[in-house]
């Protein structure tokens, strides 16, 4: 196999993982956290959430399929390494238009396969996740340097970094129906696809678009995407939906969900090795069916913040008593409406007294499951209703 060598990954706690290089040479550090898609490799690569990330593919065998351009989600990968426990030798799909080991070394990623990602995702559970240095050609005292050296996710805004430089439109496909306004933190494609595809034209702003630039355009809604990073710097962002709120329909994802709770008021917290994957169990509260969901984020939104309450400790199966019913806010009242059945932590709200609801996972898939696609719908209706 081209390029393979050996390199090492060492954690900033000092822990070292042994494997050989299946991208191009060189060094690269981010924050490590696992990954728990079967497939869907390309899609994780170049989602702009994981910016400043070395993803861990908890699926031993990657590559299988090769890669194509229709399953990219930016103009290239945005993580700053991949780490696999064994890359496919061949791609066997009729969509392959290349493997994913040429693909690595085409786009500058460092990759590594060969290492104990087991072990390594034990590492990150049980200790959370850090920053890791990882590559070839240098010593293993340097990597442990590199990577003690290397920065937190917390107080990071990495969302402008990936967020769209100008303005861009799309048009709608099939019968219009007003324009949406799309807030970019580090928008995926698919997202944008399941907007056009409604009947709306799309304009993309970037991520610190005032309010007034935005209501100047008339939309007849506006969608906050998702992105990396911690939401608390985004603080341009934060005022923007605080102007916003009330006068248009308002739908946040992932990123946008955590802005939008800080618009709210809420304090945001990171969770220990966050959600990232296309499995993860989310119950809705109103009616308590469950969905799986596709998922990629650090951090959370904590709603008891806004309450003179304490969160209960988890005893036992996550239940809907780990959030509050309702909290109060200078906007009206705010209810949740999803949970994360693996940690109880929110992952949906809806303001009740404003056309404003979000969640923290990511309804358009891409890759995982189809559960939640019908929330671009429940946002088409709210516009409707709206109008």
């Amino acid at each position: 196999m081209r390029n393979r060598q050996r390199a090492q990954l060492v954690t900033a706690d000092g822990q070292v993982f042994n494997g050989y290089t299946v991208g191009v040479e060189g060094v690269t550090t981010g924050e490590a956290v696992f990954n728990t898609a079967m497939t869907g490799y390309q899609e994780i690569l170049t989602d702009p959430s994981y910016a400043g990330q070395v993803v861990v593919m908890t699926s031993p065998h990657i590559g299988n399929y090769g890669v194509t351009a229709a399953d990219e989600q930016s103009d290239g990968p945005a993580v700053s390494g991949l780490v696999v426990k064994a890359l496919t030798r061949r791609e066997s799909n009729w969509r392959a238009e290349g493997s994913l080991g040429d693909y690595f070394t085409s786009h500058g990623v460092v990759a590594l396969s060969g290492v104990d990602t087991r072990r390594l995702t034990r590492h990150i559970r049980e200790r959370g996740a850090m920053p890791v240095a990882m590559g070839a050609g240098v010593t293993e005292s340097e990597l442990r340097h590199w990577a003690a050296d290397a920065p937190s996710m917390e107080g990071r805004d990495l969302a402008t970094g990936v967020s769209t430089p100008t303005v861009y439109h799309l048009e709608a496909q099939g019968e219009r129906r007003g324009l949406v306004v799309a807030i970019d933190l580090g928008m995926k494609r698919d997202i944008l696809a399941h907007l056009i595809g409604r009947g709306f034209d799309v304009d993309v702003v970037p991520g610190a678009t005032p309010a007034a630039d935005i209501l100047a355009r008339r939309p007849v809604g506006v969608f906050v995407s998702n992105g990396p990073g911690d939401p608390e710097p985004l603080v341009a962002t934060t005022a923007t939906l605080r102007e916003i709120i009330g006068k248009t329909p308002l739908f946040g994802i992932c990123l946008g969900h955590q802005v939008l709770g800080l618009a709210l008021g809420a304090r945001t917290f990171k969770l220990p090795f966050g959600h990232h994957g296309g499995n993860h169990p989310v119950r809705r509260l109103g009616d308590g069916r469950v969905e799986v969901t596709s998922q990629n984020h650090g951090f959370a939104v904590d709603l008891w913040s806004l309450t003179d309450g304490v969160a209960p400790q988890r005893e036992g199966l996550a239940g809907p008593d780990m959030l509050p019913e309702r909290v109060v806010t200078e906007f009206g009242k705010v209810r949740p409406t999803h949970q994360n059945l693996n940690d109880g932590t929110l992952e949906g709200m809806v303001l009740e007294d404003q056309p404003a609801f979000s969640v923290q996972y990511h309804p358009e898939a891409a890759p995982g499951p189809r559960d939640a696609a019908g929330l671009f719908d429940a946002f088409a209706r709210l516009i409707e209703e709206s109008a």
